[in-house]
């Protein structure tokens, strides 16, 4: 079967449900929508003839499908972006409108020329040799339809990233989760523009209010940019928070020295001390602050240097602002917004019933959004349901939060039900803490049964109805975007909902045990119920240093997966480890500004189960005389080698004999990689990304005849990449960018037959492109800078189903990041 008429239905098909969605979003582009589902609905029962008839389309008529696949797929890149698009930017709404319309006309032509008939003449030639090939696209676009359905990630440039958690984009607060903030952002502005006698002020409110979106509004606002010279940094403080690693943070950067050395001691400072240094202006917020010591150890009066601290409390020696609750009119508009995609209550629908349940949600932003999201698309008699039980609890009053809870609960409730286990698992990482999205899809998949691309799916379901978000990296989005290019935040009364609905079992009967934040020991709970083993599948761990005399016995038999949060430099690992007979996710997170020692790494020894091993911020254990039989996926994140995988006693293959997937990423004194990794033979996947140290690839790297994917993001020092690569019959990504230091590909690259994308970003030093990249016959996209696209320019001739993407150039918001 012929490659274009599949990728036509299948793009046809997906660019149907994206303008059904303009036209209920945008009023500009709704006509162009409308009448473009109109043309589709015409088009899809002649490509799915051609599709299925099982014949080949000769060669004229298979440029015409061609042409029609180009016109779709500008379709949906065009829909993305009129969906990602702020209502409130009129000028681009404008502006995307126009091309909607230019698009209408387009299809139009081409529709009402031969086009139909010389598809229904060339039906019945045969295709069958082509089955093969199809099986294997037909996976791919599995995949791009569950990336392009998902709105909040798509592909864009690329720049250089110094540290994981820079390398994430937040989310940009969408114009309708500021509604009804407008007033209290003029009024913070003035006191940290207008007030020269404050240097430290106040945002308070109750949970949900709205007050970290108020927070980040004000950060955006120009006049404050432009006040404080972009000099803003935003910090999440969290109920446990770790006080002289965000006094070093503060410190760096208010000196201009972002990455202080962890032994740097800051000097001591208390509010009525005034510092005598003249620093450039300066804003530090701090969100999400607990307690009033808390502030009084992390501001201090420097000149030029002013401090915003968002808090629940309204601290009386801070002059703060009260985030009010929203009007009747704004949170109607809120809630409308999210589950109807509109400002206000359609014609269709129920309007006394709708206003009832905005009532219900007590004029809460957070309580509004999550509420109408799960309501989006529902029947009438689905709303009936969660008004009568919203009804049934008591109003939003002095104990907001635990009501708020009870509220969301109700529609948590309403989630199919490994949705909302999923959802529920959320609750076992720390507040206020990024997830990587690889962890959590490797969590669900073992313990859930489920392939990777229904938990992907669940990610994007429980992003659609608020209950968390996803933060990207701007390279994340592509066919082969890796999970750990995005992550997942969640707000801390969503967090606090989910442990909230798991609390309710007794101790040893739940589902999930976790430590809901940081404590110095084992919760006094957990150790006066450990006479009896523990039922829980998930457990989940947050201390500080802990050594062998603060374990204790306990009993994990149906364990799967284990999370250990610390925040030290020493961590002795707990004996009850070899208790878990059935553990298959291990993940081991240090918090602390410096690489942490592992003690009692013997427990790695009896883990005969272990599927999945994450170890970030540490110093790479030991492996010799170590075999992890079914290990299928290892990341080493941030973490220090100390030469413990190129000793020569250490032969990768044995240790991990059935390891497929590789990630190491922040490892600087990784310098080479060790020869023997070239033997395991079920390795598909290797990632060896901002290792700014690495300068050199076995030779016999070839040799990994199962690759699939191979990663070399950020290698600053890697000059050359091995010849043997052109071996990798299997090879369908390779990503090389920012290695700017790379001069050029293997003069052999076009024996690379499945070779299906190319991402060489920034790296300008490759001047010129093998003859052999001609033989590129899979070859599909290549990313890469305007500077350098010329040197493709034969293949794209040579090859017309070859599409060379020229990056954007893209300008990252420091002062939104952490």
């Amino acid at each position: 079967m012929a490659l274009n008429d599949f990728f036509a239905g299948e793009i046809a098909t997906e660019l149907l449900k994206m303008l059904i969605s303009i036209s209920r979003k945008s009023l500009l582009c709704r006509a162009s929508a409308d009448q473009l589902i109109s043309y589709i609905h015409e088009l899809l029962p002649t490509i799915e003839e051609i599709k299925y008839s099982g014949v080949e389309l000769p060669a004229l008529r298979q440029s015409q499908l061609h042409r029609l696949s180009e016109l779709l797929r500008s379709g949906v890149e065009l829909s993305h972006k009129v969906l990602a698009s702020s209502r409130w930017n009129v000028y681009r709404n404008l502006h995307l409108a126009k091309k909607m319309d230019k698009l209408e006309k387009t299809v139009s032509k081409f529709l009402l020329g031969p086009m139909q008939a010389h598809i229904m003449a060339d039906v019945h030639h045969t295709r069958f040799e082509m089955a093969e090939r199809f099986d294997r696209v037909d996976n791919s676009v599995r995949r791009l339809e569950q990336y392009f359905g998902n709105i909040k990630i798509g592909v864009g440039g690329g720049g250089w990233v110094e540290e994981a958690v820079r390398s994430v984009d937040e989310n940009v607060v969408d114009g309708s989760s500021a509604v009804g903030l407008g007033f209290g952002k003029i009024k913070v502005r003035e006191m940290l523009v207008g007030r020269e006698d404050l240097w430290v002020v106040g945002i308070s409110g109750i949970g949900g209010s709205g007050k970290t979106t108020l927070a980040r509004e004000v950060c955006k606002d120009d006049q404050v940019r432009c006040y404080f010279r972009e000099r803003i940094l935003f910090l999440t403080v969290s109920q446990s928070p770790n006080v002289e690693q965000l006094r070093t943070k503060i410190w760096g950067y208010i000196m201009g020295n972002e990455r202080l050395d962890s032994n740097y001691v800051v000097p001591q400072w208390v509010p009525q001390f005034e510092c005598k240094i003249e620093a450039a202006r300066t804003l530090i917020v701090l969100d999400d602050v607990w307690t009033l010591s808390v502030v009084e150890q992390l501001v201090c009066r420097i000149p030029g240097c002013k401090f915003l601290v968002v808090s629940r409390t309204k601290f009386q020696t801070l002059v703060s602002y009260e985030v009010e609750l929203l009007s009747e009119e704004d949170a109607l508009s809120l809630f409308c917004h999210h589950a109807f995609g509109q400002k206000s209550i359609p014609s269709a629908a129920n309007e006394s019933l709708v206003k009832q349940v905005v009532t219900e949600c007590g004029r809460l932003p957070l309580a509004l959004k999550v509420i109408g999201a799960s309501l989006r698309d529902q029947p009438e008699m689905f709303w009936l349901s969660v008004k009568n039980r919203l009804s049934q609890g008591q109003s939003i009053g002095e104990s907001h939060e635990i009501n708020l809870i009870e509220r969301m609960g109700i529609s948590i409730n309403y989630l199919p039900e490994k949705v909302k286990e999923c959802f529920l698992d959320l609750c076992s990482f720390p507040e206020d803490k990024k997830i990587p999205l690889d962890v959590l899809i490797n969590m669900w998949v073992e313990i859930h049964d489920i392939p990777e691309t229904e938990a992907y799916a669940i990610v994007v379901e429980l992003s659609n109805k608020n209950l968390l978000t996803l933060m990207k990296e701007h390279r994340a989005g592509g066919m082969y975007s890796s999970c750990f290019e995005i992550s997942v935040t969640q707000h801390d009364i969503l967090r606090n909902l989910a442990i909230n609905l798991s609390n309710r079992a007794s101790i040893n009967e739940r589902r999930r045990l976790v430590m809901p934040k940081r404590e110095n020991t084992i919760p006094k709970e957990w150790l006066r119920y450990k006479h009896k083993p523990f039922e829980a599948q998930i457990v989940s761990v947050h201390t500080g240093e802990m050594k062998d005399v603060d374990w204790c016995n306990m009993e994990f038999p149906k364990a799967e997966v284990l999370i250990i949060n610390f925040t030290s430099t020493e961590y002795f690992l707990p004996q009850f480890i070899n208790r878990m007979p059935n553990l298959r996710a291990l993940i081991i997170i240090n918090y602390s500004a410096t690489y942490a020692c592992l003690h009692n790494i013997s427990v790695f020894k009896n883990l005969p189960n272990l599927r999945s091993l994450w170890l970030e911020k540490v110093s790479t254990p030991e492996l010799s005389g170590t075999v992890l039989e079914n290990l299928g996926k290892l990341f080493i994140v941030l973490c220090k080698i100390n030469n413990s995988l190129v000793e020569k006693e250490v032969d990768l293959a044995k240790v991990f004999p059935n390891l497929f997937d590789l990630t190491l990423d922040h490892c600087d004194d990784l310098t080479q990689l060790p020869s023997s990794i070239c033997g395991m033979k079920s390795l598909q996947n290797l990632s060896l990304t901002n290792c700014h140290n690495l300068n050199q690839l076995p030779l016999e790297l070839g040799k990994l005849r199962s690759l699939e994917i191979l990663r070399l993001y950020a290698c600053p020092e890697l000059k050359t990449v091995p010849n043997s690569i052109c071996e990798m019959m299997r090879l369908k990504y390779i990503d090389i960018s920012q290695c700017v230091n790379l001069r050029c590909f293997p003069e052999e690259i076009g024996k690379v037959v499945s070779l299906e994308k190319i991402d060489m970003r920034e790296c300008s030093m490759i001047r010129n492109v093998p003859k052999s990249a001609l033989s590129l016959q899979s070859l599909r996209l290549v990313i890469c800078d305007e500077e350098v696209s010329g040197i493709w320019k034969e293949v794209e001739k040579a090859k017309p189903n070859v599409h060379i993407q020229v990056s954007e150039q893209h300008f990252d918001l420091d002062w939104l990041k952490e």
